[in-house]
């Protein structure tokens, strides 16, 4: 049984409403549908102005506007919350830290974890909301048993479940996602907001962090890290360049090395590893990428945790593929995986989402890896 916006009886549902045409279409299903529904755009800069006109992220100043001007054409009540503090916190703080560690985060899928379905839930609970809304493309199946499941987007292209493998239990149970079985193209849904009078209809899709308005990832962790130069070396540890912050790397990168020695085989050179400790920049060719294995931390299930070691498929990027592993969990708090097949431009940080069909099972941060050949 499908559950994402049509329930049997009427909820009081409190609807994120980013700005943009899905969440938009999202909230005008739910109200659609019978639901009481209350619109909530998130305040999550503590100067909104500061980010310029024409953004491609989501929660800008003029994403507020649009959504409180979508929520007045759907007919349901509009308010902006300022969750400027705890994103900051959860989110910015995490996403610096991170790289400065030299590891590869997503603040899509920590911002859903902390923000939306924690932060924004619990607030919506202690109101007497029954369940929060959003314009992700995921499903959530309620079983025989009343337990639920996150799935799938009927539509693969516009699938979403990978930034929401953090989900567990109770957030599933107050998680509606209208969205998620809509077999359509997003020219179609653009059709239906235009049928609806949203003038979101032909707004641009978001695209870049929300809190990089430029686009400069580089950039706006240098601002707060400050340079530092370092050496990028090859395997051996011969030094064939600097950086000014090996926080501006990551792995798997060819672009933007700027290296003045080609490599004796003229084939390009890829970031093999961040060292934070030393600033150091490990270089070499793509075969020395292939990974193997690796262990992941933090798991969050989306049900019952596995028991025992199992075959799935693994998404290790929001818009990658899927790849066939086997996975056992280890004391409750380690996830260990091994791929049937060797995949590239897999870095520490990174969140890898297990799946079983197309139910997601859960998510775990990558701690460490294991390549075919030892990168230094």
């Amino acid at each position: 049984m499908t559950d994402t916006s049509l329930r049997s009886r009427p909820l009081r549902v409190l609807a994120a409403m980013s700005g943009g045409v899905d969440s938009a279409v999202a909230a005008a299903r739910a109200a659609e549908a019978g639901h009481d529904v209350t619109g909530v755009h998130l305040a999550l800069s503590a100067n909104p102005q500061s980010f310029r006109t024409g953004a491609r992220g989501c929660c800008t100043i003029e994403d507020s506007r649009d959504a409180r001007r979508a929520a007045d054409v759907i007919g349901i009540p509009f308010y902006v919350w300022d969750l400027a503090d705890r994103f900051r916190e959860d989110v910015v703080e995490d996403f610096i830290a991170e790289y400065e560690a030299g590891r590869t985060p997503n603040p899509c899928l920590r911002c859903n974890e902390k923000i939306k379905f924690a932060a924004l839930l619990d607030k919506a609970l202690a109101l007497g909301f029954d369940a929060v809304c959003t314009g992700h493309y995921a499903q959530v199946i309620v079983n025989a048993d009343g337990s639920r499941e996150l799935h799938r987007a009927s539509d693969m292209a516009k699938d979403q479940s990978y930034v929401l493998g953090v989900l567990d239990d109770r957030q599933l149970a107050h998680a509606l996602f209208p969205l998620g079985d809509t077999v359509t193209t997003k020219d179609e849904i653009r059709a239906e907001a235009e049928r609806r009078g949203l003038a979101v209809a032909k707004k641009p899709d978001s695209h870049d962090i929300c809190f990089i308005a430029d686009g400069d990832t580089q950039g706006f962790l240098a601002g707060r890290l400050g340079k530092a130069e370092g050496d990028i070396v090859d395997e051996s540890g011969n030094r064939l360049g600097t950086h000014e912050g090996a926080y501006g790397f990551t792995i798997g990168q060819r672009k933007g090395l700027r290296l003045g020695t080609p490599a004796p085989d003229g084939k390009p050179r890829y970031v093999l590893d961040i060292s934070p400790v030393d600033n150091t920049v490990t270089v070499g060719p793509a075969a020395a990428l292939d990974v193997t294995a690796l262990t992941a931390v933090r798991p969050r299930w989306c049900g019952t945790p596995p028991a025992g070691p199992g075959t799935y498929t693994a998404q290790l990027r929001a818009h990658g593929g899927e790849t066939e592993v086997r996975a056992e969990v280890v004391d409750g708090e380690e996830l260990r995986v091994r791929f049937t097949e060797p995949v590239r431009g897999v870095a520490p940080g990174q969140a890898i989402v297990l799946y079983d069909g197309t139910r997601v099972v859960g998510s775990a941060t990558i701690a460490a890896t294991t390549r075919a050949t030892a990168a230094v």
